[in-house]
């Protein structure tokens, strides 16, 4: 049996930490990070705990949650049968022109939030049977992330933890969570920093996304499911497929075949739609071509790539 096809019991591994102490010396160290900020690959340097004056992300001490509850939509082995519990955090650390869930990343829109409270949040989430805890654009809180875990493990937390993430993550704050997240699931969105640089004003992308997929991968491996199909642990990565292969998708799926693994379970997303500022940065003012999606899903295929999550997508293209 392959181990990314095995069968796991392996508990969460922030409850490791927990009983080590290592956990509560992290919620501590992360909060020394916010007073410099370094806990996203923008590297704004502002001291969150006093300002969001210069931050990026305009978020300080407190995360801002948007909302919460049992979401069906991710992939079969996240969402299963119960849903995943997500947690959606407001604002982002890329301001990308076509965001798709732009009212929640730049907007401001939502509720500051303490620990305490997002811990309750956690706690609520797998008390409704949900099969994780899916932290949905987190780069920029981790720290209030960290803490919120801590608390909730004390009143017993017990189900995986997902990192599902824009990929624009600073190895500080990988650090920081090694041997807490349980399964990684970053986009890799970019495979050339001019698109990187134009449509999510950020021209180190791929530079920064590869560094860390390679450490979120070193810290947790390929995707292990249980024997109901369920993701225990490991990395998950999202491309979504752009109007005329805008981000070049192939050099996206080589770097994972070669650099990754190609048992590296990867979802080629189809669901592209114009939205946010799309309509002024053609071809993103439409929807891709079935063409262009059966032409990413070959490239997977030739770069070797043996965990393509393309069901749904094909069932709905006819392909």
């Amino acid at each position: 049996m392959k181990a990314s096809e095995a069968t796991s019991t392996r508990n969460p591994g922030y409850l490791d930490l927990l009983g080590s102490g290592v956990l509560k010396d992290r919620v501590q160290l992360a909060r020394q990070h916010l007073e410099q900020c370094d806990l996203c690959a923008r590297y704004c340097r502002v001291n969150r705990l006093k300002t969001t004056e210069g931050a990026i992300c305009q978020t300080g001490e407190q995360a801002l949650v948007y909302s919460f509850g049992a979401h069906y939509g991710e992939e079969e082995p996240i969402s299963g049968w119960m849903g995943s519990g997500a947690i959606f955090f407001g604002r982002c650390n890329l301001h990308c022109v076509y965001c798709q869930n732009w009212e929640i990343s730049q907007t401001g829109t939502g509720r500051s939030a303490t620990p305490d409270q997002i811990a309750l949040i956690m706690l609520a989430l797998q008390k409704r049977g949900c099969h994780n805890i899916n932290l949905v654009s987190p780069s920029h809180v981790v720290a209030q992330i960290v803490s919120a875990i801590f608390i909730a493990a004390q009143h017993g937390l017990h189900i995986p933890l997902v990192y599902n993430t824009g990929g624009y993550d600073s190895l500080e704050a990988l650090q920081l969570l090694d041997g807490i997240i349980d399964i990684y699931m970053p986009d890799m969105k970019y495979g050339t920093s001019t698109a990187s640089r134009r449509l999510s004003g950020v021209s180190d992308y791929p530079d920064i996304n590869r560094a860390a997929v390679r450490e979120m991968h070193r810290q947790v491996g390929d995707l292990v499911l249980d024997s109901h199909g369920l993701a225990v642990r490991g990395l998950l990565v999202r491309h979504l497929v752009l109007p005329g292969d805008l981000a070049g998708s192939s050099e996206v799926l080589d770097f994972i075949a070669k650099d990754i693994s190609p048992l590296t379970y990867v979802n080629l997303m189809d669901q592209y739609y114009p939205l946010y500022r799309a309509e002024d940065f053609a071809p993103l003012d439409r929807s891709i071509l079935r063409g262009e999606y059966r032409r990413v899903l070959d490239m997977a295929e030739r770069h070797g790539l043996r965990r393509v999550d393309a069901h749904r997508e094909r069932r709905r293209l006819g392909i």
